[in-house]
Order: C-alpha cells, then sequence, then structure tokens
C-alpha cells in the first residue's frame, strides 16, 4: 500500500514476517509527478526530493529481523539502476512495480502500464539484474496473459514474482496462482485477500512460497504473528507447509509426486506429458529417486511402492500402516516427497517455464 507500508508500519505489524516489501518509492521526477497528481486527489504516496536516500534509511531502520524488499517506480531505466545499487549493498531486495493501476501511472507508462509493454519489461529486468541486486516483480494477475508473463520474467532473470490474483468482484483468484507456478520455477510471492491461515493454506497448496499481506494486518494486528506460528506448526506436522493439490483435483506439476502408477486414463498423462515425460519416462524416473530411499518400501501399497502414494492428508490406512511399519512420520515422508517433486522437474525434458 503506497504511502502507508513503510519502516514504520513494518515495525509495528510485521515483526514475525519472514519478508517485509515497503514501498511503493518514487524514483524520477516522472513518477513523483505522478505521485504528486494522486495526493491532490487524496491518496497516500511516499515522495520525496532525494528518493535514494529515503530508500537506504528506510532499509535501516527496520527492526523486524526480516528480509527486507523495496517497491519502486521510475517512468525511466537509470533511477531503477541506482536504486538497485544502493538496494544491493544495504543487502535488501529490489522490487520492480509492474502493479499499480491507477490512471495517472497506466498514462505515464509505469505500473500496471509495463505488463503491456513486455518487450520494455524484460530489458529493464535484465538491465537491473546486471547490478546483481536480487529482484522481485510485483504483477497483476489476469491483466495480460499470466502464463507468457510470467515465462518472459522468468527468462529474462527476475527471482521472485509477486503476484497481486485479485480478480475483479471475487477476490484472490487461485487458479492464477497456479498458472504462474505451472509456468516458473522461481520463488512466488501469492498477494490478495489473505486475512487467514486457511486463504493463506489455500495459495500454498496452488504453489506460493508465500503470500502477502497489508490490509489485513491493519484490521487484525496479530495476523502476521498467527500465520507465522501456523505456518510453522503446519511444516512441522507435515513437512512440506506449501504441498501442492493432487493432479486429479488440478495441483500444479509438482503434484506429480503424488500420482498413481500412470496405467489408466487420468489428469497424470497430460500433466506429466507437458514436461515431456511418457508414461514410461515417467513411471522410470518416479523409481530412481525411489531407489534407496524410503519411497521405494511399501509392496502393501496400491503400486507397490510408496512412490506412487498420495498426500499424507489424504486419508489412506494402506499408506498409513507402511509409514508405521518403517517408522518413518508423516513429516519424514512429505519432506521425501517434496525431492521427488524436484527430481520430476529437475529431469523434465521440457523445462517448466517452456512446457504448454
Amino acid at each position: 500500500m503506497a504511502g502507508i507500508v513503510d519502516s514504520a508500519f513494518a515495525n509495528q505489524y510485521a515483526g514475525n514476517a519472514g519478508l517485509v516489501v515497503l514501498g511503493a518509492f518514487n524514483l524520477d521526477k516522472g513518477s513523483i509527478e505522478v505521485a504528486s497528481a494522486l495526493v491532490a486527489r487524496g491518496r497516500k504516496e511516499f515522495i520525496s526530493d532525494e528518493p535514494l536516500e529515503l530508500i537506504k534509511k528506510e532499509i535501516r531502520v527496520v527492526n523486524s529481523g526480516s528480509a527486507v524488499a523495496v517497491n519502486v517506480r521510475s517512468t525511466t531505466l537509470e533511477p531503477l539502476i541506482e536504486a538497485a545499487k544502493i538496494v544491493k549493498e544495504e543487502g535488501a531486495i529490489l522490487e520492480l512495480n509492474a502493479h499499480c493501476k491507477q490512471p495517472e501511472m497506466l498514462e505515464a507508462g509505469i505500473g500496471e502500464a509495463l505488463l503491456h509493454d513486455l518487450p520494455r519489461l524484460s530489458a529493464w529486468i535484465k538491465a537491473i539484474k546486471e547490478t546483481g541486486v536480487v529482484l522481485s516483480v510485483k504483477v497483476r494477475a489476469n491483466v495480460v496473459n499470466d502464463v507468457e508473463l510470467a515465462r518472459l520474467i522468468d527468462k529474462a532473470g527476475a527471482d521472485i514474482i509477486h503476484v497481486d490474483s485479485m480478480l475483479e468482484g471475487f477476490g484472490a483468484d487461485l487458479d492464477a496462482i497456479l498458472n504462474y507456478r505451472d509456468a516458473t520455477r522461481r520463488f512466488l510471492i501469492g498477494n490478495n485477500s489473505v486475512t487467514d491461515f486457511a486463504m493463506a493454506k489455500d495459495m500454498f497448496s496452488r504453489g506460493a512460497n508465500m503470500v502477502s499481506v497489508a490490509r489485513g494486518a491493519m484490521e487484525n494486528p496479530e495476523l502476521i504473528k498467527e500465520l507465522v506460528e501456523s505456518v510453522s506448526s503446519y511444516q512441522q506436522s507435515i513437512g512440506w507447509y506449501n504441498a501442492p493439490k493432487h493432479v486429479c483435483s488440478e495441483g500444479d506439476f509438482r503434484g506429480l509426486a503424488f500420482c498413481c502408477l500412470p496405467v489408466k486414463s487420468c489428469p497424470v498423462h497430460k500433466k506429466f506429458g507437458k514436461l515431456g515425460y511418457t508414461a514410461e519416462e515417467f513411471t522410470r524416473i518416479k523409481m530412481e529417486f525411489a531407489r534407496g530411499t524410503m519411497l521405494e518400501f511399501g509392496e502393501e501399497t496400491c503400486f507397490g511402492s510408496l512412490a506412487w502414494c498420495c498426500k499424507i492428508t489424504k486419508p489412506c490406512w494402506i499408506r498409513d500402516g507402511v509409514l508405521n511399519t518403517l517408522d518413518l512420520s508423516d513429516a519424514e515422508y512429505m519432506k521425501l516427497k517434496e525431492q521427488l517433486a524436484t527430481y520430476i522437474l529437475d529431469h523434465a525434458r521440457i523445462p517448466v517455464n517452456e512446457s504448454q
């Protein structure tokens, strides 16, 4: 929330957060003029004659112990490069704002306007990354083709994609999060309408590595603390806090770790086919990973190996009996499944960011 989320906001609400994103900060004459026009009609904005010094100061006074990112806007590239250098020196993350949608910003070519000029967005990402800064790109879903956008940001070299998944009139669009997850292996932050752990878990199960909140924290000052505690507890109990939905329930590529042996017609064939696997190759790669691990066991299971078993959150007395016999905890089982998912993606003939 521009004009609101500064170091003071972070220190008040985000003491337990893993990442604090400050901003948006306006870096050049064009973006400052736009911000001033927005202030004139009642919006809040961060405006400074020395924006780079303000950014440096803001980073340094965040006392939460969290990682810090700085969301920035500029109508030209050079101020972004200078900001990237400073942010890198401060050990923080730069976040390019391709998200804000006020008419004044769109007219000036900043914020969401970057999504309508993908060659410029790609060129800016590449240029910013040459500084060596860790780079996040904040985007708005359902503006352009999300799959193409995710692939472009991935190939341009950004490290993080921060997705406002708002669907007008409906709140968060969870399918949009899944689409980004299946289009890139970059770190993914899901945003919009996260007000409790249930909503956070919905985003995690579609592939988000993190979720971000702002308004929710203002409405419930304990929200971030509650989310951190719930996520930590969930991770401890099941071992994979953002485990995907099953592929047969429209899960992302990572859900292939839970799929049955591909001996019947089901969505798994289409899913692994997008990664370039045949049924035989998919079978081989899962068993290749399982060999020498606890997933190799389970002759009593439906397909003779834990490699083909489902999520621990789906009841199965046969699987659970094998786990009990092996003295393998739910969390240990799920951690192996997470490693299996990574192995499947690592060995795909078609990389995620090129899959159809």
